[in-house]
């Protein structure tokens, strides 16, 4: 979720999964050049470097970026876009509960199924270059694919989404949300 991390010559990053831990951390290969992450007062990450010279930290990158990046802006069954006008909109198969407030920006009254769900009858859709719901609530089966995963969810009344837990090399893993995304 953070392109622009791909530029930074300097870090070397590791993601640690297993039973006892989920965690993220990064090094940097320059001994001498110092950072820190700090989380502002409105809940902005931002990163500084040390300038010895001057004695000071030097800002060089905070998120999020744009308001795309807050957490859950467009609500249940929505997304957020910042090249269409307003910056929410409603996945395919769903509309705004309240069109007039959802045109003029407010977002809050989220988006409503067009038809009732038919669990055999319902097909999925493919999304593309979006951030994955929040997985809170999600069934994670690392050791099956994405065609199986797709026969786990399609016989789960209550799934709403699948995606692989990884998507790099082809894909691995299956991710399934039950309930609203």
């Amino acid at each position: 979720g953070i392109p622009e991390m791909q530029q930074w010559n300097d870090i070397i990053y590791n993601f640690t999964e297993n039973t006892e831990e989920v965690a993220y951390t990064f090094r940097l290969t320059d001994h001498n050049l110092y950072t820190r992450l700090t989380i502002n007062s409105v809940g902005h990450l931002e990163g500084f470097t040390w300038d010895p010279t001057r004695q000071e930290w030097n800002f060089f990158w905070s998120m999020p970026t744009d308001i795309c990046d807050g957490y859950k802006i467009c609500g249940p069954y929505g997304y957020c876009d910042t090249s269409t006008s307003p910056v929410c909109n409603c996945i395919r198969g769903f509309q705004p509960l309240y069109p007039q407030e959802w045109a003029s920006g407010d977002a809050t009254g989220r988006c409503q199924r067009n038809t009732r769900l038919n669990c055999y009858g319902d097909e999925f859709f493919r999304l593309v270059n979006v951030k994955l719901p929040d997985t809170t609530a999600a069934i994670v089966d690392k050791r099956i694919g994405l065609t199986e995963c797709e026969k786990k969810c399609k016989n789960n009344c209550n799934c709403t989404a699948y995606a692989n837990t990884d998507v790099q090399n082809g894909g691995t893993g299956c991710v399934i949300w039950t309930g609203e995304l």
